[in-house]
C-alpha cells in the first residue's frame, strides 16, 4: 500500500468517542470544522464592577476554548475512537473530505520525490498538512506527514478496489491496522489518505543490505503485531478475508510496531452456513494458498496460508519470489520448506545476519508454526488466534541480545538452487 501518518505526539490510554458517521459516500463522512461568526446579541445588563467583567470575559473564554476542543478533532486524537477493551477494535470514525487541490499542494504537485510507494492500482506519495487544520497544505517543517493513495488512471479495476478500500478501512480500525484518515473523489481523481508510517515496508526492511536492526526481539514483535491485526479481521462479527497479505503490505512505525495496510482485495468471509466463497484469483504471486489457485475458493484459512510466507519472510530475510534477468523465478516456500522440518538444517534457512543472536529452541518453534500455516490442507492450518498465542509465547521474555547455544551438528545443504537463492551459512538459502 505506502506508508502512513505519523503521529504528532503519542497517544496515550484514554479514549475519545466520536459520532458514527453516515453510510460511505455521504456527504456525512465530511468533517465541518467549527466557523466564526461574528454576530453578537446585544441585551441591557446590570452595571458590575471591573473585577466582575474581568471574572466573566475568563470564564467565557474558557467555555469558548472547551467548545472548540470538542467539536474539532485534533491529529493526535485520531487514532482515539472508543476502544472495545475484549478485542481491541476501535469502532467506526468519521474521514476527513480532502480537496484535490490541498493534496496537490501537499505532496508538490504529485513530485516524484515525493513518490514513497507503488501499489497494484495506485501511487503512493508524501505530503503534508498542518496541525490545526487537516484539510490544508503546510510545508514539511511546519506540517505532520500522510501517505497519499492515488488512483492511476490506467489501473484496471481500480474505480472498484478504491472504493472497496474505503469501504473496508471506514470500518475497521485497530491499533496494528493503518489508520485512514481522509480520502478525495472530485472529478476524476480519487485518493485515499493514511496515517503515514516512518519505519517503511517490512519488505524494505528485509531487503535492506544492512537489516542489523532486525533483531530476533522485534522479528517476533512484527510478526505478532501483524498477527493481531489478522486476528481482529477474522474474528469480527462478519469476517473479512484479507486476500493480500504479503511483506510490502505490512507497515512499521520507528518502534517497529507493524500495522496491515491495502485492503483493495479484501472481501467478506463465508457466512453461516458456506464453507468458503467463490473468487477470481486475485492477490500475489508467492503469496496465494495453493487451493485457492486451484479451486477459486476462499477461506480464513486462505489467509493463514498468505500469513505463513509473511513469517518465512521475517525468519529468512528472503522474499517470497526472486525473478532473474534470464527469466528464472525461486519460490521461496517451495525451497525451504524440507529444511524447516529438519532440526539439523534449520540454519540453511534462518537469515544469516541474525548471526548466533537468537535463541534456538524458539526458532525451532517459529519454523514448525510457519510450516503448520503452509501446510496445503487448509483444514490443518491453525486459526490465527492460536498463531497469536504461539507468537506470543515466542515473543515474551525474549531478550534482544540473547545469544543462541553454538551449533555444531549441523549438515551442508544440497545445492539444487544455487543459482535461485545466494548462499548463506554454507546452504542455498
Amino acid at each position: 500500500m505506502g506508508n502512513c501518518l505519523r503521529k504528532h505526539r503519542r497517544e496515550t490510554d484514554s479514549s475519545v468517542v466520536i459520532p458514527k458517521p453516515h453510510p460511505i459516500g455521504d456527504v456525512g463522512l465530511q468533517i465541518s470544522l467549527p466557523k466564526k461568526t461574528n454576530k453578537t446579541v446585544r441585551e441591557k445588563a446590570p452595571t458590575v464592577s471591573s473585577t466582575s467583567l474581568q471574572g466573566q470575559e475568563k470564564n467565557r473564554s474558557k467555555s469558548a476554548r472547551a467548545t472548540t476542543n470538542s467539536n474539532t478533532p485534533s491529529p493526535k486524537d485520531l487514532n482515539l475512537e472508543r476502544v472495545n477493551k475484549k478485542d481491541g477494535l476501535l469502532r467506526d470514525y468519521k474521514l476527513y473530505c480532502f480537496c484535490y487541490s490541498a493534496l496537490k499542494a501537499s505532496t508538490r504537485k504529485f513530485s516524484s520525490k515525493n513518490l514513497i510507494g507503488q501499489g497494484g492500482f495506485g501511487d503512493v506519495y508524501k505530503g503534508y498538512v498542518r496541525y490545526c487544520n487537516m484539510k490544508a497544505a503546510a510545508k514539511p517543517s511546519e506540517g505532520f506527514p500522510i501517505a497519499i493513495k492515488r488512483l492511476r488512471k490506467t489501473a484496471l479495476q481500480g474505480d472498484e478496489q478504491w472504493e472497496n478500500e474505503r469501504k473496508f478501512m471506514s470500518k475497521i480500525s485497530h491499533p496494528n491496522i493503518v489508520k485512514l484518515i481522509g480520502y478525495c473523489c472530485e472529478g476524476e481523481h480519487r485518493m485515499l489518505v493514511y496515517e503515514y508510517m516512518n519505519g517503511g515496508s517490512l519488505e524494505a526492511q528485509l531487503l535492506a543490505e544492512n537489516a542489523t536492526r532486525l533483531d530476533w526481539r522485534r522479528r517476533t514483535k512484527i510478526a505478532l503485531g501483524s498477527a493481531k491485526a489478522l486476528h481482529c479481521l477474522h474474528t469480527r462479527r462478519a469476517p473479512v478475508i484479507h486476500r493480500d497479505l504479503k511483506a510490502s503490505n505490512v507497515l512499521l512505525d520507528d518502534d517497529f510496531n507493524a500495522k496491515l495496510s491495502d485492503f483493495g482485495l479484501a472481501k467478506y468471509g463465508p457466512k453461516d452456513d458456506q464453507d468458503h466463497i467463490m473468487s477470481r484469483v486475485l492477490g500475489t504471486k508467492g503469496y496465494i494458498a495453493p487451493e485457492y489457485i486451484g479451486t477459486g475458493h476462499v477461506t480464513l484459512k486462505t489467509d493463514v496460508y498468505s500469513f505463513g510466507v509473511v513469517l518465512l519472510e521475517i525468519f529468512s530475510g528472503s522474499c517470497a519470489v526472486k525473478k532473474y534477468s534470464d527469466g528464472m523465478a525461486g519460490d521461496l516456500t517451495k525451497w525451504a520448506e524440507p529444511y524447516l522440518s529438519n532440526r539439523q538444517q534449520l540454519h540453511c534457512v534462518i537469515d544469516q545476519r541474525l548471526g548466533n543472536n537468537f535463541p534456538v529452541e524458539k526458532a525451532h518453534k517459529f519454523a514448525e508454526l510457519i510450516l503448520r500455516c503452509l501446510d496445503s490442507n487448509p483444514t490443518n492450518r491453525p486459526t490465527m488466534n492460536e498463531v497469536v498465542a504461539d507468537l506470543e509465547e515466542l515473543h515474551e521474555n525474549t531478550s534482544s541480545n540473547r545469544i543462541s547455544d553454538h551449533v555444531t551438528a549441523f549438515t551442508p545443504c544440497p545445492p539444487p538452487y544455487r543459482r535461485i537463492f545466494p548462499t548463506r551459512n554454507g546452504c542455498q538459502a
